[in-house]
């Protein structure tokens, strides 16, 4: 196997990621047309693909295929102390992390936000609800809420924080990378789209321990439904999450 061929096509395919010619949850070209189109080995394919995995860019699903991830942003990934999510243990990190951050940062909103923040958080949860069947423009909404809450805490650290992270907090579906199961996307979505609404009522309400609980609620229930997501599949068709 030519360690070259491997990174000229890993590279190849990296861009087309980054640049978006390849979008969030789209598939990649199969196995065979990549063979064809690059004149390289099955070998060299596969290799390249693990790579782009393990930079997080690339989730394959047995039998169904490779599909492109959230690629991380270029700016907080040079934040200090900010490191790349490649692993089902750094999401689970990752979001134990944002309890913390995030259950605060909502509490603060309800006390501390402005008419103006508080139009912000529902323009976000209205972009969010209206982008089912489109990953990629609900993975940039869902962040987008996020950092508005964040945002309306009047503490720019809190924000800071967000954007340090960037889009790639948000983990992508698997029910939203897979065929046959949008039953089980949908329902999920439908239960995100509810517990963001519950935040921006209690931030609304001003009631701080309400916001805090909404957003420890979501993240809980992101927590759960990733490591649903991340177990070996029990159904024949679907492994329910979505983050």
């Amino acid at each position: 196997m030519s360690r070259n061929l491997t990174a000229d096509l890993a590279a190849e395919l990296r861009t087309r990621i980054v640049d978006g010619v390849i979008q969030p949850g789209g598939k990649l070209p199969s196995e065979n047309t990549l063979i064809s189109e690059f004149g390289v080995s099955r070998t060299v394919v596969r290799a390249a693909l693990t790579r782009l995995q393990a930079e997080g860019l690339v989730e394959t699903e047995r039998g169904r295929g490779s599909f492109a991830l959230t690629p991380p942003s270029d700016g907080p990934l040079a934040v200090p102390g900010v490191r790349p999510v490649a692993t089902t243990e750094d999401r689970l990190h990752l979001l134990a992390f944002r309890m913390g951050v995030e259950t605060e940062a909502a509490a603060l909103a309800a006390r501390n936000r402005t008419d103006r923040q508080l139009r912000a958080v529902g323009t976000a949860l209205e972009a969010f609800t209206e982008s089912a069947g489109h990953p990629a423009h609900a993975m940039k909404s869902d962040f987008e809420f996020h950092r508005a809450v964040a945002a309306a805490s009047g503490n720019p650290y809190y924000s800071d924080c967000l954007a340090a992270l960037g889009q790639t907090m948000i983990a992508m579906p698997r029910t939203r990378l897979m065929t046959g199961v949008e039953h089980y996307a949908r329902d999920h979505f439908d239960q995100v789209v509810q517990e963001h609404r519950s935040i921006l009522e209690a931030i609304t309400d001003g009631d701080e321990a309400a916001a805090a609980a909404a957003m420890r609620s979501h993240l809980a229930n992101s927590r759960r439904r990733f490591k649903a997501s991340a177990r070996p599949s029990t159904r024949q068709d679907a492994s329910p999450s979505d983050p």
